[in-house]
């Protein structure tokens, strides 16, 4: 049975407040031209955001959509986004592995907060975090090139020595980038950065100047600890790592697949940290 025949259309127009004329354009017209778009938005917001493991909030997930040629604001997906009850993942602090009690030599803080160089291998930041398995502890040491914020040396290691930590972090970096200008490098205060060991092999090159935060000052490291930050947010708080065989594959996968080539990075004027590197060699070329 139809409606017109349980309430008549002049009936239901007088209860709702519109016009005869205004009823029959809906009743024929179908759905909007504004519901359409906003179908396929939120269709194309949601997969963006799945890709991004729901970590995308809507500045990064408008950026995407408008490097695939779509035309939508970051308020458009963020009220979207409100809609859906979608809500990118939450970062939370976390305790710093730093142990900086002992009595090797200290360097002075070069960098001094200056995290924008303008080229390429001009400074590179490093620090150390640990990630919880069921197995037991693992020690992530990550090198960073501040220019485009790429993790270019990053080892795993069960015990926190420098010969399982910064030592293989520094010859992964050093084997992607080779130092032929002045280099400064910049971590805390770490035994590991302050041994011997480690002192020793980064002075073998003159070019490199090493510096290290004040004590107890994580904003002089701010560039190292945001990764931290953003790799705990987005991976370690999401999983409960059984082995460590499965913690140093999401770690790597999360580097090397997408963080290093794939996620846009907000400081980079929404690019990646690879496509900041082609970029400085392509400028490099023309020059």
């Amino acid at each position: 049975m139809s409606y017109k025949h349980l309430y008549p259309i002049e009936k239901m127009c007088s209860v709702l407040k519109v016009s005869r004329s205004s009823y029959y354009r809906w009743f024929s017209g179908g759905p909007s031209n504004r519901s359409i778009e906003n179908s396929l938005f939120t269709d194309l917001i949601k997969e963006v955001f799945d890709l991004s493991s729901q970590t995308y909030g809507s500045p990064r997930i408008a950026e995407q959509l408008k490097r695939k040629g779509y035309k939508i604001s970051k308020r458009k997906v963020a009220k979207l986004m409100l809609l859906n009850g979608w809500r990118s993942k939450l970062k939370r602090r976390f305790k710093v592995t730093t142990d900086s009690n002992h009595r090797y030599p200290v360097c002075s803080n070069h960098l001094n907060r200056n995290f924008t160089p303008k080229l390429l291998n001009e400074v590179w930041v490093s620090d150390i975090t640990y990630i919880r398995t069921a197995a037991g502890w693992l020690y992530l040491t990550t090198i960073i090139d501040l220019y485009d914020r790429q993790v270019i040396g990053w080892s795993l290691s069960t015990r926190m020595y420098t010969d399982q930590t910064i030592i293989p972090a520094w010859k992964m970096a050093v084997s992607k980038r080779e130092i032929t200008e002045s280099l400064l490098f910049h971590s805390d205060r770490g035994i590991q950065y302050a041994s011997i060991e480690f002192r020793k092999l980064i002075n073998k090159n003159t070019l490199i100047t090493q510096s290290m935060s004040r004590k107890a000052n994580c904003w002089d490291n701010a560039v190292a600890e945001s990764f931290f930050k953003t790799l705990k947010a987005e991976l370690i708080y999401q999983h409960k790592f059984t082995t460590i065989e499965e913690a140093k594959l999401a770690v790597f996968e999360y580097i090397e697949v997408w963080y290093n080539r794939k996620r846009l990075h907000s400081s980079l004027g929404y690019k990646t940290p690879k496509e900041m590197e082609l970029e400085f060699y392509k400028i490099k070329s023309v020059a």
